[in-house]
Parts: structure tokens; C-alpha cells; sequence
């Protein structure tokens, strides 16, 4: 192919256009940079020095002057919420709202971001009904997760488990929690003034689904030992001894370090059915494995009725050398005080009983309770959901002196 001279000329003619595009363009910027306010750019300047009062003043300036600026409302009411000012948030997300001009998509973003107010301010109900009217949209997925937040804080759990299978609907993704709403419904039945034995048992029917739908991986020993828990006390419930205990030993089984949660139960279980001793067997067996302060009450309690306060306090000796614990000594002292026959406490201990149980107690008060692994928050009672953060399984079967 021969060179043409002419073809010479057609570099500069497009470094030429070339130049004249690249003008306009910054001629462009620049007209659409005045027309913006100073206010817009103040606003700008004091976010990036983490200054939101100074930043919200300036953006509100800027939305008087002219109301269109969609993206500017978004970012007011978010700055609104994040300050607390929930009333003013909403207000500014109503006022996008309220446009009949407003895209469909703006418009969805709108009653996602009221949605959040509501939640946030803690108006439930109003919050519940936003949610619903994306939950088909694009924050679908997100909205569905805010519905079972709301009715799980609610305990409206009939609704926190359809909204579960909407959500499984949408996205695969385990939800632990199934389980525990099935238990909660479980337990509210057997609760009831007349306990509805068929709602519970089909209540922990789907639980048990819903756990091994979780596989081995994320299948949790706390609420297996839960569904235990709630079978053995349906079973008592009906005065069906023989399972209740199978269901109680299935737990120290499963999920062993939550024995100290159903000794109790597990020996009284023994005793319905004239089998203490055997109770004991099974206490003391667990306990040589599994040390628990609950354990260790139920095997003291049980020797000094059986077999005398020698016994009981040669086991107390032995155990507390092992796995010292005030706690232990504290229970062991105070069901030695509340025995009608206890002869035995001066040669055993010395002194005077109830002043050791007295000083022993309080020093044990603050070492009786149990604690969230994920907020800290403590309590005298176990709970499946922690009241403080409300995660669930948060709590370890233990109390702090054990975890120490």
C-alpha cells in the first residue's frame, strides 16, 4: 500500500477536535461548578473533617435553595439518623415522599430509608408496614432481615418464622435462630393456663427439621440441648418419667456442658421413679468429666439424703480439692443449714456454720451469675437470647467463677 502525503494532514486535524472536545467539556465543568452553591461544597468540607452539625446546616442551605436535589435529602436524612435526630429524618424522607415527580426508584429508596427511622426511633408498627412495602422491590432481602428483627423483639414468633422462609425464599442462607422460634413457640404452648401438648409437640417437630436442615456445620449442641430440654419437660408434663429421663441423659450426651442445666431435673426425674441411687451413679459419673457447680449441689444434696452428711462432705472434700470453687462450698453450706438433721456440721467444718456460709456467700454473689459472651450483660438466670444485645446462644452454661 503506497504512503499518501495528504494523510499528513489528518493528524492535526484530530488533535484538533481532540482539543476543542476537551474545552468544552471543562468549560461544562466549570459552568455546572458555579451553578452549585458554596454551601454544597462547605457541606462537603466539613464531612471530611467528621464535622456532621456543621455538614447538616450547609446541606440545609443548600436543599432551600433548591428542593430538587434528590441526593442531597438522601444524604440529610441519613446524617439525621445517624445523629439520633430520628424526627427530622423522617421528616426530610416524608418531604421526598410527598413528590408525585419523584422515580420509582428514588421512591422505593424513600420507604426503605423511612423504614429505618421508624426502627430506629422504635415505632414498630410503623416501621413493620414501611418494611412491607419494599419487600418485593429491590431492598427486598434487606427488608425481609428487618421484619424478623422486628417481630423477634415483638416475640411474635408465628410471624418471625413465616418471615424466616420469605427470606429463604430469596437468598440460601442458614438461619440459626429457626430453631429457637420454634422452641419459643414450643414452650409458650406448654406454658399456657391448659398447655396445648399437640401445638408443642409440632412446634419441636419443626425445630428438630429445622436443625438438621442446618447441617453438622452450623448445627449448634446449645439448641439441641434445648430441643432436649423442652421434649423432657413435655414428657414430665404427661408423666411420662422413663422419657423425660431419656430425653435428660440425651442432653448430657449431646451437649454435655449444659448438665448443670438439667441436674436438677435429672434427679428429681430418679426419684419419681425410686431410682436415686442410680441418679447419683449418673450425676457423679458426668461430674468426674464435666465439673459443674449445679452438678455438684445435686450429688451433695442427694449423698447427705441418702447416705448421710459423712458421706456428702467426704465427696464435697474431694471434688472441691480437685476444682476449687466457692460456689461449690457456698451450695454445699447452705443445704447443710437447710437439713433438718445435721449433727454432723461441727466435727465436719468447725465453728459456727452459718457464719462461714454468711461470709462464703458474700464473697460468692457476684461470682453467681451468668454472662453474654458478645455484650457482657450478666444475669442470675440462663438465657437462650441475651436480653442485653438479643443474640441468640450467647450465653455459656457457666457461671463466671467457672469460666475463670
Amino acid at each position: 500500500m503506497d504512503f499518501e502525503p495528504w494523510w499528513l494532514l489528518i493528524v492535526p486535524v484530530l488533535f484538533g477536535l481532540g482539543w476543542i472536545a476537551a474545552r468544552v467539556d471543562f468549560k461544562q465543568m466549570l459552568s455546572e461548578s458555579k451553578q452549585l452553591p458554596d454551601s454544597y461544597f462547605k457541606g462537603l468540607n466539613f464531612l471530611l473533617n467528621e464535622e456532621p452539625d456543621q455538614a447538616i446546616d450547609a446541606f440545609i442551605e443548600v436543599a432551600k435553595l433548591d428542593p430538587e436535589t434528590t441526593e442531597l435529602h438522601f444524604a440529610l436524612g441519613s446524617l439525621f439518623r445517624r445523629r439520633g435526630e430520628m424526627e427530622r429524618a423522617i421528616r426530610v424522607h416524608q418531604s421526598l415522599l410527598a413528590r408525585t415527580d419523584l422515580p420509582q426508584t428514588d421512591r422505593e429508596n424513600a420507604q426503605f430509608e423511612i423504614a429505618q427511622d421508624f426502627l430506629k426511633a422504635g415505632m414498630l408498627d410503623r416501621a413493620e408496614e414501611a418494611f412491607e412495602a419494599v419487600s418485593t422491590g429491590r431492598h427486598a432481602i434487606l427488608a425481609v432481615r428487618s421484619l424478623i428483627h422486628i417481630y423477634e423483639s415483638g416475640h411474635d414468633w408465628p410471624k418471625a418464622i413465616e418471615a424466616v422462609r420469605r427470606l429463604r425464599s430469596l437468598v440460601e442462607e442458614p438461619v440459626p435462630q429457626l430453631v429457637h422460634y420454634q422452641c419459643e413457640q414450643a414452650d409458650a404452648a406448654l406454658m399456657r393456663r391448659e398447655p396445648d401438648i399437640t401445638a408443642a409437640e409440632a412446634a419441636l417437630n419443626e425445630a428438630e427439621r429445622a436443625a438438621k436442615a442446618l447441617g453438622e456445620k452450623e448445627g449448634s449442641r446449645a439448641s439441641s440441648a434445648r430441643i432436649f430440654m423442652l421434649r423432657a419437660k413435655l414428657a414430665k408434663m404427661q408423666q411420662d418419667y422413663p422419657l423425660q429421663q431419656f430425653y435428660l441423659l440425651e442432653v448430657l450426651r449431646v451437649a454435655p456442658l449444659y448438665g448443670g442445666l438439667v441436674a436438677a431435673d435429672l434427679m428429681q426425674c430418679y426419684e419419681q421413679q425410686g431410682q436415686v441411687q442410680l441418679g447419683l451413679v449418673e450425676l457423679q459419673k458426668h461430674y468426674e468429666r464435666y465439673p459443674s457447680v449445679d452438678v455438684f449441689a445435686q450429688i451433695f444434696k442427694g449423698l447427705r439424703e441418702q447416705q448421710g452428711a459423712d458421706a456428702a462432705w467426704a465427696f464435697a472434700r474431694q471434688a472441691l480439692e480437685q476444682s476449687p470453687s466457692l460456689l461449690g462450698l457456698d451450695r454445699s453450706l447452705q443445704l447443710e443449714l437447710q437439713h433438718p438433721d445435721n449433727p454432723a456440721a461441727e466435727h465436719v467444718l468447725g465453728g459456727d456454720l452459718a457464719l462461714l456460709r454468711t461470709l462464703v456467700h458474700k464473697h460468692t454473689q457476684r461470682l453467681d451469675r451468668y454472662a453474654c459472651q458478645q455484650c457482657g450483660f450478666e444475669a442470675k438466670h440462663f438465657y437462650w437470647q441475651c436480653p442485653g444485645c438479643t443474640h441468640w446462644e450467647s450465653y455459656a452454661p457457666k457461671r463466671l467463677e467457672e469460666m475463670q
